[in-house]
């Protein structure tokens, strides 16, 4: 399991094989048996508002195939209200019976019930400065993973990018904490590392650390 920061040095690579013409769940199968692990299908991924979750999960799932979904699509209507919490909890919970899935955002919560489903999470834990300049950045931008475009950088979305590490990012650590031995658990701690996770993955690298890092 990685628990800490992608960029430790005791990170071992297992596994490197090539990834040309074989087919995904034949490689995640190879991915298993070599690394006597559970295959990564099921992923959530967390973290501040303009860390860069949705363009990570994009990442991720053109280089896997496995079928994306935004919370904030599911909870956000076009016209910027929302669902009811009944039609959000019916609408995740039929994403979570699938055989793969790779599910971004939030919500704290559904968090755990989410946890419990998966088999991996990210967390991006990136300085103040990054996310509140990632937020900046897709104003004015259509979104895949929002249903209008933001015109403007609202004050209070600002203050809860703010507060994110105050209020949000201990709890989130708190519930991850309790499924650090079942769960194969990546922490982000910048874009660089982030990255490069996704470089060597997409290389056909099957990284996996044997020292966890307390928190």
């Amino acid at each position: 399991m990685i628990y800490g920061s992608a960029e430790d040095n005791s990170i071992p690579v297992l596994l490197s094989v090539s990834t040309v013409n074989m087919p995904l769940l034949i490689f995640f199968k190879m991915m298993q048996e070599k690394c006597g692990r559970q295959t990564m299908l099921k992923i959530i991924i967390i973290g501040s508002p303009g860390a860069g979750k949705s363009t990570f999960a994009r990442k991720l799932r053109d280089t896997t195939g496995i079928p994306l979904y935004y919370l904030d699509m599911l909870w956000h209507k076009p016209d910027q209200t929302t669902i009811s919490r009944e039609e959000f909890d019916a609408k995740l919970n039929k994403i979570l019976k699938q055989n793969s899935w790779i599910i971004d955002g939030n919500y704290q919560r559904t968090l755990e019930a989410r946890i419990k489903e998966c088999d991996t999470v990210f967390l991006m834990d990136f300085p103040l400065d990054v996310c509140i300049s990632g937020a900046e950045s897709r104003i004015g931008k259509k979104r895949e993973d929002l249903p209008w475009i933001e015109s403007e950088f609202d004050k209070e979305f600002k203050q809860w990018i703010i507060d994110f590490s105050e209020k949000q990012l201990p709890q989130i650590y708190k519930t991850i904490e309790k499924y650090r031995n079942s769960k194969d658990i990546i922490i982000f701690k910048s874009r660089k590392e982030a990255d490069n996770y996704l470089y060597q993955f997409s290389s056909g690298l099957c990284i996996y650390s044997k020292v966890c890092k307390n928190i």
